[in-house]
């Protein structure tokens, strides 16, 4: 099965790297998509995605680099390499007060001018990985009037309800999923993965951080334990864990176009 959001490029993993790879490999794992948080992150994980076939990255500024002025049209050039899948991940963050919310939206404004711009020259239609805590009404209605087709976009670590869930999917959005949903503390977020048609749920580690059930005092994360949350979301969906991991990956390749 894929991984579809972690960071193998973090201090947390990148010393351990072949170790990390290997007990992917172990569990099943056959690729991983490095998520960048800002330009200098998106060339080593592009870096890191052309030195191994298993492993492709994205284009991103997280929000919470917001106040360090970086320009997301100098992600451009990562964005033209094929090993590249996705802009982002990009989005607001409502969880800590720094940034500030009027940095956060400033940087949000440009990612999107950005994706604009690569679009009307002509560059590939790539998805785009949202980062969204505490944010969803003032995040949506901005996604909603970038005039990118709602379908572009993958709203990862989903830590809301249904209700929410409901709205993401209207918009048009897939969704992926954490070890966050297998957390009994976490029954909203499990009643959203209910809810989620086969054809927008993706898994996701977004490692090293939110280590699943069974190895939730794991640290660091690791892709390998998708297989966790995976196992969680074909329980509840009362399917054999093979039968799901062909549903998520068939997403995973059809949204990014991993394995391709």
């Amino acid at each position: 099965m894929f991984d579809t959001h972690c960071h193998l490029t973090s201090e947390a993993l990148k010393g351990t790297l072949p170790d990390v790879l290997a007990q992917a490999e172990a569990a099943g794992v056959h690729g991983m998509l490095s998520v960048s948080v800002d330009p200098l992150d998106a060339q080593a994980a592009l870096d890191l995605a052309q030195a191994h076939p298993q492993v492709w990255c994205t284009a991103g500024v997280h929000p919470s680099e917001a106040a360090l002025g970086h320009d997301p049209m100098d992600l451009h050039v990562i964005a033209k390499d094929p090993k590249c899948l996705a802009w982002g991940e990009l989005g607001l963050d409502g969880h800590w007060p720094e940034p500030s919310q009027a940095q956060q939206h400033a940087l949000l404004e440009a990612h999107l001018d950005a994706i604009g711009a690569w679009d009307q020259a002509g560059g590939r239609q790539l998805p785009i990985v949202v980062h969204c805590r505490k944010a969803l009404d003032d995040l949506l209605p901005r996604l909603a009037s970038s005039g990118i087709d709602g379908e572009r976009f993958v709203f990862h670590c989903f830590t809301d309800g249904p209700d929410e869930a409901r709205r993401v999917l209207t918009f048009g959005a897939a969704i992926s999923f954490t070890g966050v949903v297998t957390y009994p503390n976490a029954p909203d977020v499990a009643a959203a993965a209910a809810i989620v048609p086969d054809d927008r749920i993706m898994i996701e580690t977004d490692a090293p951080y939110l280590s699943p059930q069974p190895v939730r005092g794991v640290r660091p994360n690791q892709p390998a334990h998708v297989v966790h949350t995976a196992a969680f979301l074909a329980h509840q969906r009362k399917m054999e864990v093979e039968a799901f991991a062909e549903i998520a990956d068939a997403n995973a390749q059809r949204i990014y176009g991993m394995g391709a």
